[in-house]
């Protein structure tokens, strides 16, 4: 009987090769708080990932480890993405535009919208979170406020756009009509048109 290993203790207590990256579980977490809000667990993330609740936990610590991973993930994802936008446009101003437009166009429908604004409610109540928070606003109107120079636009029109955006995405979440890319390329269009 000493020699008898335990099939339960031995899978999870020895260490397994990684087959799943830690940004899929990233991503699966924010596909997860797209779906439940800030009330998501490690085990859903775990389900949405195909890996075992210890990965998740082993890899992050916590909740609060992978939300930081989230965050962290989240602006750095956001500002190439921004570029990108910009850079398929020959219009500085349009190329502006669409840069605003893809720092929120992930939030998806109106229920994932509020999903993901409800976590940011959250996460503004937690110190480290809301640190990143500001990094993250602070690369966006980074982005912003280059394109904005490009566009020649007034000093200050990055942090302008950048309420316009968090504003709108509040009240569409809200109070939807048509996409939100839509309302976001619309409403832009008017602040921009008067500004040139």
């Amino acid at each position: 009987m000493g020699d008898t290993v335990n099939e339960l203790w031995f899978n999870n207590h020895v260490a397994r090769p990684r087959t799943i990256s830690d940004q899929r579980i990233v991503e699966a977490a924010g596909a997860v708080i797209a779906r439940m809000g800030p009330g998501f667990t490690l085990a859903e993330v775990a389900r949405e990932a195909g890996v075992a609740v210890g990965s998740v936990s082993g890899r992050f610590g916590s909740k609060h480890g992978l939300l930081v991973a989230v965050a962290k993930a989240g602006t750095a994802d956001m500002v190439e993405s921004m570029r990108a936008a910009a850079a398929a446009e020959s219009s500085p101003v349009v190329a502006l535009r669409e840069a605003a437009v893809t720092s929120y166009a992930h939030l998806g429908g109106p229920a994932e919208a509020a999903n993901h604004l409800g976590q940011l409610g959250v996460d503004i109540g937690d110190p480290e979170l809301r640190g990143l928070l500001a990094e993250h606003f602070a690369a966006t109107e980074a982005e912003l406020a280059g394109l904005a120079a490009r566009a020649g636009l007034p000093c200050g029109a990055a942090r302008v756009l950048q309420g316009l955006l968090a504003g709108i995405a509040l009240d569409w979440s809200i109070r939807p009509q048509g996409t939100l890319v839509d309302r976001l390329r619309a409403d832009l269009t008017l602040v921009l048109e008067g500004w040139t």
